[in-house]
């Protein structure tokens, strides 16, 4: 008898319908021989700090650093009844193991491992280790299953990865939120994240268009184009030049190349090109990647690989032979065979590229919505176009002079198409939005043109254009960013990992837009006002993508043995201590640099200037707690917030008149008082309704 942990309710329903666990209990599957129950993601997290102090319930600067000693974690209160059954399991004596069927990365290890231990259980843990849930594969799975303690490195990492960001997230948002008396999250990640919008931002404001002039010449049924002038006066001079002149073809350079088809996808360029071609944010496409996955379309979703394994080749060509099934649009004939190009052992590490699964192709496609199915779509012409030809064009290259200046045209003409006529089927039937990426040169070069030819020129044209602004950051290019942060400072040894990981960048970006600190304008992110505020004030070291890509390189080692925890901890440890120290030391001025809010009234208990903040009208006293909340439990029942105009009324009259509070019992508005009442330094509200005359 043994018990299977999965890391959601959907996986765990599929792991047991392969395991034969059918007889249904609260919270788990009963089977011969096994239970499957589940962890519903994260159960527990890292306690906040006034648990393991209640001084830290208010924030001072002069109790930072906050370093627990030992760390603990709390459930979830949504979550205790699951967690309370898992216990109950991890404990049962009839079991003589665990596996943890969690998803195979960082932190399916940590979900499983926070539970493990909160229930100290002592079963023996065995790992589940697979990149699909097709019925195969989960068998196979079960059938090799690992010794849990194979997994210990990269489970450590995973903590260590956690305690990292609480440690950085929670003194280095208390520490610059008491310094500038404004509230400002800090994040490991999301920092220098933020950090890489606000330079762009300001790239894009502070640059200065120029123009530029240049002459084209009419040759046969294309234009031969001068360099850039920068002053109209030569460009004009150019042209009076040229007029009547003859025009000699110097050199004609034609040379055959080729574009190799695209690697597969990992998460990052699925979700690159997802928003490139319909728009979906980074955590959308992960979002429905994950229910792909889970109802056996798609393989493992949270992988940085773009190959697959040499073992895998005969069950991708297997897929091959059916993949214009599950493709309206690609026919059997453009789908190539060349498995050998996807192929490399050395890239793959914890899971292979993305895939479509076969059993995809037994289910109804229609069951998908539109998101799932484009993105199915884009999975599968993905893998044709990697096994493809690749494309063949000609490249031309024209070389001229006329009055002793130089000239030149470039064009490019297909060969034979290869990969790109699946992208192209793809386009044309999938994705109909605007035409993505570098728009290829459209001059088609005559084949009668050679060296050594004179023609007589025609009118010469004048073309004025402008120097073209760095382009605001979209998801696509900032996950791009992302990647690659911080690689100029690595050796090229060096396995770079950028900001983030696959599986955590999406949640990242959301972070930053759901804190005020950026902001979607179409497919563009741009920093808002809070997010360019917060970059100003803090130091080099928070806004360094090399700073957190380093550590994301120190954790990869640390899965690799290379790095012990307890050398890793005490770095971070040792950069918060120097990160609240520096801020001590900021000038008492400076502080004061965002203290400029407007007093909507006096704090009823100790007179201080009370602001408006994101979710409540606070007190400007740090020794105050009084706070009138815009949302509250006394309100949300009679469909209320608190608006500022209430808010400023309370403050100086005590109550507010409501013209438009709701009751749940006869479905109608009502108009009454709102009075604020005091508890100590606490606010609550009572009702009065209105005397009739």
């Amino acid at each position: 008898m043994f018990l299977v942990l999965g890391e959601k309710p959907s996986v765990a329903l599929a792991l047991a319908e392969v395991l034969g666990a059918k007889k249904r209990e609260d919270g788990y599957l009963e089977g011969e021989g096994c239970v499957v129950s589940w962890c519903l993601g994260h159960l527990a997290e890292y306690a906040a700090p006034e648990v393991y102090d209640e001084r830290y319930k208010k924030w001072e600067f002069a109790d930072l650093p906050i370093l627990p000693k030992t760390w603990e974690l709390r459930i979830a209160k949504d979550k205790k009844e699951q967690f309370d059954v898992l216990k109950e399991l991890l404990n049962r004596k009839d079991f003589e193991y665990v596996v943890n069927a969690c998803d195979a990365g960082r932190e399916g290890e940590l979900i499983f491992k926070r539970v493990y231990d909160l229930s100290k259980s002592s079963l023996p843990v065995k790992r589940l280790w697979i990149s699909s849930m097709e019925e195969q594969a989960i068998c196979n799975g079960f059938s090799n299953l690992k010794d849990g303690k194979a997994y210990e490195r990269l489970c450590e990492s995973a903590v260590c990865r956690a305690k990292a960001d609480w440690l950085v997230g929670m003194n280095a948002t208390r520490a610059f939120t008491t310094t500038y008396y404004k509230r400002m999250v800090v994040g490991r990640v999301q920092t220098p994240t933020l950090a890489m919008l606000v330079e762009r931002q300001k790239k894009v404001e502070n640059f200065e268009k120029e123009a530029y002039y240049q002459v084209e010449l009419p040759v046969l049924d294309f234009f031969v184009t001068s360099e850039k002038i920068k002053k109209e006066e030569e460009a004009d001079a150019l042209v009076t030049m040229c007029e009547g002149n003859l025009i000699h073809i110097l050199k004609v350079e034609r040379k055959q190349k080729k574009t190799n088809p695209p690697k597969l996808y990992d998460l990052t360029t699925l979700q690159r090109e997802a928003n490139r071609f319909f728009g979906y944010t980074a955590q959308e496409t992960l979002t429905e990647l994950q229910k792909l996955y889970e109802e056996k379309w798609v393989t493992y979703p949270r992988t940085d690989s773009q190959y697959i394994t040499e073992d895998m080749e005969q069950s991708v060509l297997e897929l091959l032979d059916i993949l214009s099934d599950m493709l309206p649009f690609c026919s059997g004939e453009l789908v190539g065979r060349n498995v050998g190009a996807i192929i490399n052992n050395q890239k793959v590490s914890d899971h292979h590229a993305l895939l479509p699964i076969k059993e995809a192709w037994k289910q109804d496609i229609g069951t998908l919505s539109k998101k799932q199915k484009d993105i199915f779509y884009l999975i599968g012409q993905r893998l044709a176009q990697a096994v493809s030809e690749a494309a063949v064009f000609e490249e031309t290259e024209v070389s001229a002079e006329c009055a002793e200046h130089l000239f030149g045209a470039k064009g490019k003409k297909v060969i034979e198409p290869g990969f790109q006529k699946i992208l192209k089927a793809f386009q044309e039937n999938v994705r109909k939005t605007e035409e993505t990426g570098e728009k290829e040169e459209k001059v088609s070069i005559p084949e009668n043109i050679s060296d050594g030819m004179e023609i007589v020129g025609r009118t010469p044209e004048k073309r004025k254009r402008f120097t073209a602004p760095p382009k605001p950051y979209s998801e696509d290019t900032l996950l791009s960013a992302m990647e690659t942060a911080g690689n100029h400072s690595f050796d090229v040894e060096t396995e770079k990992k950028g900001l983030g990981t696959p599986a955590t960048r999406a949640g990242i970006i959301e972070k930053l837009v759901s804190s005020g600190y950026a902001v979607r304008k179409g497919k563009q992110l741009l920093p808002t006002k809070e997010g360019i505020a917060l970059i100003s004030v803090l130091p080099e070291e928070l806004k360094s993508a090399a700073l957190t890509a380093e550590w994301e390189n120190e954790l990869l080692r640390m899965e690799k043995g290379e790095v012990t925890s307890e050398t890793f901890m005490e770095d971070i440890t040792e950069f918060v201590q120097k990160l609240i120290t520096d801020c001590g030391e900021i000038p008492k001025e400076e502080r004061y640099r965002f203290y400029e809010k407007e007093s909507i009234g006096k704090c009823p208990v100790c007179g201080s200037p009370v602001y408006e903040g994101k979710k409540n009208f606070y007190c400007s006293s740090h020794d105050c707690n009084f706070a009138l909340w815009k949302e509250s439990r006394y309100l949300v029942g009679m469909k209320k917030t608190l608006d500022q105009k209430m808010a400023k009324e309370l403050l100086e009259h005590g109550k507010t008149r409501v013209t438009d509070f709701y009751s749940q019992r006869t479905g109608k508005k009502f108009t009454a008082d709102l009075l604020l009442e005091l508890q100590g330094d606490r606010a609550s509200f009572k009702m009065e309704f209105p005397k009739r005359k």
